[in-house]
């Protein structure tokens, strides 16, 4: 590897000792929507802690105010949460985490409530109702807004005065955050922070560089624009936060992802810094894109035309931009007229006349800039970063709910939505205690350092040039080279314009790390060397990790993760597997060997890829005849009368088949009795998707509800004697533990799951022991904490086997005279099965000689399916 050309940012900021240290529960850096939602959560969720809320410049300066055109939900009627997933999911272009996706769009109408009981005021109808609108990439109007095009700013005018108001949060202006104070746990096993450094710009008790000492850090420090030329952040959105986590060794994801707006106001080829937005929902009231030579731009390009996600519309702005050799396009929506602008969008009215443009009367002129970025550091959906104690809510944070691309006015809701679960968190599950790490755990002096502020404009230009809306092979390995050059440029003495170079460094490199190694075009990464997406099955998010030779990254895997509700039930079908395995084994061994969610997912990819191929193909017939943004509700219905199992399995191949689009709403419960013509469940979600996933799930649902009803019928006919109907191993390859779970539905009860659980000594191993006591003992000695059966074929091998410690005699194929017999001789001395030659007709009989079982095999081997369907609904939104 060339080392010369490899850019290491700095291991810490080159900084002075802190000089002071305050105390507190939490600390949350960042003053926007993310970071004062989740001050506010945390105090709310956690009476009598103290958070600290600190911030780069005084409270308002953030991104969060310069939002303009609003925040999504799904509360209008007749729109649904699992629209607003479908819509977050294609804009995502198959990057997006499912389940982070459905949390955001079910738990989005609340948190927006939430805002609003703060006291957010946002525009209304006549009729009192909130009054929504469209943007691009959503297929539905549910953008509420503010002030007409002042969203964000009454979003924080709410959140600051409630801050304000709260005595338990205390705020720190004009501080810039420096590093994480790391530490490890108590017993030494994991890294871990105690709290941050930062410097305080101003006079006072508290100037200068101090600590805040917390058990909690919460990185809410929002966007990275500033490491382009042109970016429609201010100026304090130097990827503090990013940087800051990333020298923790936190892993970061997916950084490459960055999202250019493609309607930003173009002010001349040498305008630099932040830029006037022109919001999307501009164009969700009608306006539309033309380039210089007055051809509209989307015509042809994407089904939603002006109103494609952002990805899409801005590339095609590239792509016109080329053509024409223009440095800009043109928005057009001088057809509003005076009154709508002043109505609708007064501040992106005023905005323009302050630069000479009138959009009344003449279009707008517009070229794509750096807006957001969908990476960030890699959190679970509690705000976990992989270092213990360090959280990240809002931009800074890759929740995984943008993938590739940013469905607009998703930031500002996925803000709420996770700020109220970190916060939530945190306050119920506070941080293991740490202490600072020793030599003797491991401890390493991170290398500090400092990039020259004088480098920042080649950095940006550097970022632009090679980084920006399109990318190639050549120009990302110059970036690498240029940013490696700058990061040995000279030396500088520690301040804020040195600290925020080496944060803007970092960020570049990890930008350029993360671009350089995803091979495709995909979302806001359009690679012109390599235009194809690859397949769907091989998506992978690009991790980054730095250490003290640079940014190291890798391809992470693709996790289906599932609802808590529904990884709760699949885990239950599952857990007498693990209660029967290997009896006395410790419990955190079995958790590793076998995980039941983890095996229900790996059974039905496997089952689904016999349909799809593992995703390389698709459903003809569906794709052919079913518009792809259609949604439907259907219905699973029973066609006979019987008993259910398998409702959470055939939950789990619409989950995987739609990436978590989808809302599932049960009318029965396994081992409920149903009959002909009940629902069992009903299914909302992409007509395609329902379709697609149709025959597998139904595949395993009659399938199990067959082997449960077929248990009950046993189970019936044996009421009232005492004996209890087990299975066997006679089962499918692949789905012993769903069928007998199967049975436990239908009221049966499990016989071993595995050769392991018991020892079973029958004819075969008596011929090779040589005798029925030779062999219980031969089991006994080398196995003597296992459980120990016999089968039998005659009474005259019962006694020796008793002998010998048999807790289990199975008699095969004995008549119910026979049985009578066997049951009196062996008077309670052990358990007694009834096996073979066993039918419904003499099941009653059979029970009633006094055996403990019957075993059936014949119930997870042959039982027939229980006929159920799927009928889809008569479609009512077919554009969704």
């Amino acid at each position: 590897m060339d080392t010369s050309a490899t850019p290491v940012p700095p291991g810490r900021l080159a900084a002075p000792e802190p000089g002071w240290t305050i105390e507190a529960e939490a600390v949350i850096v960042g003053s926007g929507i993310a970071g004062l939602s989740t001050a506010l959560a945390y105090v709310r969720h956690a009476p009598g802690a103290r958070a600290v809320l600190v911030t780069k410049d005084v409270l308002d300066t953030g991104s969060t105010r310069w939002a303009q055109g609003g925040i999504a939900a799904a509360i209008a009627p007749g729109d649904e949460p699992v629209a607003h997933m479908a819509d977050t999911l294609e804009a995502g272009a198959g990057m997006c985490d499912p389940l982070a996706v459905h949390v955001l769009a079910t738990e989005g109408p609340d948190a927006l409530r939430r805002l609003i009981a703060l006291g957010a005021e946002f525009d209304r109808t006549p009729g009192g109702e909130l009054e929504l609108t469209r943007e691009g990439g959503h297929r539905a109007d549910r953008i509420a807004h503010a002030g007409g095009d002042a969203t964000g700013a009454e979003i924080e005018r709410a959140l600051i005065a409630a801050v304000r108001a709260e005595p338990r949060i205390e705020v720190i202006e004009h501080a810039l955050a420096l590093d994480a104070l790391l530490g490890v746990t108590e017993d030494g096993s994991d890294d871990a922070v105690l709290g941050i450094t930062l410097h305080v710009m101003g006079e006072g008790e508290r100037d200068g560089v101090g600590a805040v000492r917390a058990p909690a850090v919460v990185l809410a420090t929002g966007g990275v624009g500033q490491v382009y030329a042109a970016t429609t952040n201010p100026a304090v959105s130097t990827g503090d936060g990013t940087a800051l986590a990333a020298r923790a060794g936190a892993v970061l994801a997916d950084m490459e992802f960055v999202q250019f707006h493609p309607t930003v106001l173009w002010l001349g080829q040498e305008s630099r810094g932040q830029q006037p937005l022109v919001s999307e929902a501009v164009r969700g009231e009608g306006a539309f894109l033309l380039d210089t030579a007055g051809r509209r731009i989307m015509e042809g390009v994407h089904e939603l035309g002006d109103l494609a996600p952002r990805d899409v519309v801005a590339s095609a702005i590239a792509a016109a931009m080329a053509d024409t050799g223009a440095d800009h396009v043109l928005l057009d929506a001088r057809h509003f007229g005076e009154e709508k602008w002043r109505r609708r969008f007064p501040t992106i009215l005023a905005s323009c006349r302050a630069h000479g443009i009138d959009p009344v009367t003449e279009p707008i002129p517009v070229s794509p800039a750096a807006h957001y970025s969908s990476g960030g550091v890699r959190v679970d959906l509690a705000g976990r970063t992989s270092v213990r104690g360090l959280y990240a809510v809002g931009e800074a944070a890759r929740t995984g709910v943008h993938g590739a691309n940013r469905l607009a006015s998703n930031s500002l809701l996925e803000a709420l939505v996770f700020a109220e679960r970190t916060a939530a968190s945190i306050a119920a599950e506070p941080p293991a205690p740490a202490r600072p790490a020793t030599a003797e755990d491991g401890a390493e002096e991170r290398r500090p350092g400092l990039v020259d502020p004088a480098v920042v404009p080649e950095l940006r230009a550097l970022m632009s040039r090679h980084v920006g809306v399109v990318r190639d092979r050549e120009g990302l390995d110059e970036a690498r080279r240029g940013l490696a050059r700058l990061a040995r440029a000279g030396s500088a003495e520690p301040g804020t314009e040195a600290w925020e170079a080496a944060n803007l460094l970092t960020v570049a490199v990890l930008i350029t790390a993360a671009a350089r190694r995803r091979s495709e075009s995909r979302g806001s990464h359009r690679r012109s060397d390599l235009p194809r997406t690859r397949p769907v099955s091989r998506r992978r998010p690009i991790l980054l990790q730095l250490d003290e030779e640079g940014v190291q990254a890798a391809v992470g895997d693709w996790d289906p993760a599932v609802p808590e509700r529904l990884a709760a039930e699949l885990d239950a079908i599952g857990g007498q597997r693990l209660a029967e395995i290997r009896r006395g084994s410790r419990p955190e061994l079995l958790r590793r060997l076998f995980d039941p969610v983890d095996e229900h997912v790996a059974t039905v990819v496997a089952a689904l890829s016999e349909d799809l191929a593992a995703g390389e193909q698709v459903d003809v017939t569906t794709v052919a005849t079913v518009p792809a943004a259609q949604l439907s509700t259907a219905d699973v219905v029973a066609r006979a009368d019987g008993t259910v199992a398998g409702l959470a399995l055939a939950e789990l191949v619409f989950w995987i088949v739609a990436e978590g689009a989808v809302q599932v709403r049960r009318e029965a419960a396994d081992g409920d009795r149903v009959s002909r013509g009940d629902v069992l469940m009903t299914v909302t979600g992409r007509t395609r998707d329902l379709l697609t996933a149709e025959r597998t799930a139904l595949n395993l649902l009659t399938h199990l509800s067959g082997i449960a009803t077929a248990t009950r019928a046993w189970v019936d006919a044996v009421a009232g004697t005492g004996a209890r109907i087990r299975d066997s191993r006679k089962t499918h390859a692949g789905l012993r533990a769903l069928e007998k779970y199967a049975v436990r539905c239908g009221g049966g009860e499990n016989h071993r799951f595995g050769l392991s659980d018991a020892g079973l000594i029958k004819d075969n191993h008596v011929v090779a022991a040589g005798g029925v006591e030779e062999a219980v003992r031969a089991v006994r000695a080398a196995f003597p904490e296992v459980p120990l059966e016999v089968e039998v074929d005659r009474i005259d091998q019962i006694e020796p086997a008793l002998k010998a410690g048999a807790e289990e005699i199975l008699l095969d194929n004995f008549t119910p005279e026979r049985l009578r017999e066997a049951v009196a001789l062996v008077a309670g001395r052990a358990r007694l099965e009834s096996s073979g030659g066993l039918t419904l007709d003499t099941a009653a009989e059979v029970a009633a000689t006094g055996v403990d079982h019957l075993a059936v095999g014949a119930l997870t081997h042959s039982s027939p399916a229980l006929d159920i369907a799927l009928d889809l609904r008569p479609v009512a939104h077919p554009a969704g």
